[in-house]
C-alpha cells in the first residue's frame, strides 16, 4: 500500500465459499482509504458468479469515494469477466504497472 493506492494479490479461488470473507476484509480496506484499489488476480484459478458479483461490489465502493478499481487479470479470468461484459467496468489491466499507470496523479 502506497499513500495514493492500495494493492491486494489473491491467490487460489474467488467463489460463493471464499466471497464473504473476501468481501468483508477487502471492503475494510476501502473504507480506511486510500480509495485507489488495485486487485492482482493474476494468481486466481477459478472465478464465479459469486465472485464477480464481490468484484462489482468492490468497484462500486471505490466509485463511492472518488476512487479507481482496477483488475490484473490472467487468461481464466479474463475470459468470465469477458463473458457478462464487465471488462470495462473493472478495469482489466495486465501488469501492475500498467494499472499503476492509470492511477490519478492528485
Amino acid at each position: 500500500m502506497t499513500d495514493r493506492y492500495q494493492v491486494f494479490h489473491l491467490t487460489g479461488q474467488l467463489d460463493a465459499f471464499s466471497e464473504p470473507v473476501f468481501r468483508k476484509v477487502i471492503g475494510k480496506f476501502v473504507d480506511e482509504g486510500p480509495h485507489h484499489v488495485i486487485l492482482d488476480l493474476s494468481a486466481i484459478d477459478f472465478l464465479d458468479s459469486s465472485g464477480l458479483g464481490a468484484l462489482v461490489q468492490l468497484a462500486k465502493k471505490c466509485q463511492g469515494y472518488s476512487g479507481t478499481f482496477q483488475v490484473i487479470s490472467n487468461a481464466r479470468v479474463t475470459q468470465t469477466v469477458k463473458l457478462v461484459r464487465l471488462e470495462s467496468f473493472l478495469n482489466l489491466r495486465s501488469s501492475l504497472a500498467e494499472a499503476v499507470e492509470h492511477i490519478p496523479v492528485a
